[in-house]
């Protein structure tokens, strides 16, 4: 990725003169994308990632337009007995209202309207009316279920409690960082398929992963964002989301944790759940407060959607990678969903 020039100096659209504040406002957002992505970058050679893997250039632009989108849902959350309106939300995010339109429009379909009311409580809980009966049917039949058109098409296996107990030894894990619609995402890769998912903030990358390295401490790493670089956008880009083409994924857990994690994936796009009726499908009504446990060690993020599960009266509720993304991604899956 290639730096469009020097970072503009924050505030600059609020310090300049009235008659040029909407211009300065411009200038800094034209030039956000490729220096928010410069500063996510880690290693000095990957400036030059999007020219070498130009098929990954699309998600360059989601990952720059989520940096605005994280600050405009913070800002709603921050004033939501305010009902801001979008002027309001955009100034916030440090872009005019029509950039703001655009933006939404181009990183999930929806306009910030429309994703403003995805992401209401009132949404929330007639989002979960709708979705039992398609979940029902789901846990009954697995991802074979009714309503997979925006799926991800994912084929899966779990690791032996033996392999798990292990903690990675002997195993290698290949790892990238690539952009993504919800910031940097690190993809690892194990020979049996996607192994590990982390989601992360510029500057958080090297903390994302320690935090998976502490999950195989055993394992072998070794960085390769070209070999990752396919699996990347097969996740991402939901025109690769195709059943004859399915997503390898590699489950590594107790065999509570995997029951778990399995059930999630048979949670539609677009669709929500809770803590308890997954505790209920296991067979383990009772076991909400593990169920919330083992949802939240989930170590493939985003593809094991543990993001759709919410809390019993709509809530968006804890989320290992933070609750701003995980508000992002509900929205943007909304957008797909309603496609």
């Amino acid at each position: 990725m290639r730096s469009a020039g020097p970072l503009p100096r924050p505030n600059a659209a609020r310090c300049a003169p009235p008659s040029s504040r909407s211009a300065a406002r411009n200038r800094v957002a034209g030039a956000r994308p490729a220096a928010y992505l410069l500063a996510m970058t880690t290693k000095p050679a990957q400036p030059a990632f999007a020219d070498a893997f130009p098929k990954l250039n699309p998600l360059t632009t989601a990952a720059a337009d989520y940096d605005v989108v994280r600050r405009a849902i913070a800002h709603i959350r921050g004033h939501w007995r305010d009902q801001s309106e979008i002027e309001t939300i955009a100034d916030a995010a440090g872009v005019t209202p029509t950039e703001l339109h655009h933006l939404f429009r181009r990183w999930c379909g929806l306009t910030p309207k429309a994703f403003m009311q995805a992401l209401t409580l009132d949404s929330a809980r007639q989002l979960l009316r709708n979705s039992a009966s398609v979940l029902e049917a789901s846990y009954e039949v697995g991802l074979s279920g009714p309503g997979r058109l925006h799926d991800l098409f994912v084929t899966h296996e779990a690791m032996s409690p033996g392999e798990w107990k292990a903690g990675g030894e002997g195993l290698t894990m290949t790892y990238g960082y690539h952009p993504c619609p919800f910031g940097m995402a690190l993809v690892m890769v194990a020979p049996r398929g996607l192994a590990g998912l982390a989601l992360a903030d510029a500057g958080k990358e090297r903390d994302a992963l320690n935090d998976m390295k502490s999950r195989w401490p055993k394992a072998k790493y070794v960085e390769d964002y070209a070999a990752t670089a396919p699996t990347a956008r097969r996740i991402f880009d939901a025109a690769l989301w195709k059943p004859e083409q399915p997503l390898r994924v590699v489950l590594i857990g107790t065999d509570f944790e995997v029951r778990v994690w399995e059930k999630l994936l048979t949670i539609p796009v677009g669709k929500l759940t809770t803590y308890s009726d997954i505790a209920a499908s296991t067979g383990k009504p009772k076991a909400a407060r593990a169920v919330g446990a083992a949802v939240g060690k989930n170590p493939i993020s985003f593809v094991v959607p543990c993001h759709r599960v919410v809390g019993k009266n709509g809530d968006v509720t804890g989320y290992h990678w933070g609750l701003t993304r995980k508000r992002a991604m509900l929205g943007w899956e909304a957008g797909i969903a309603n496609a």
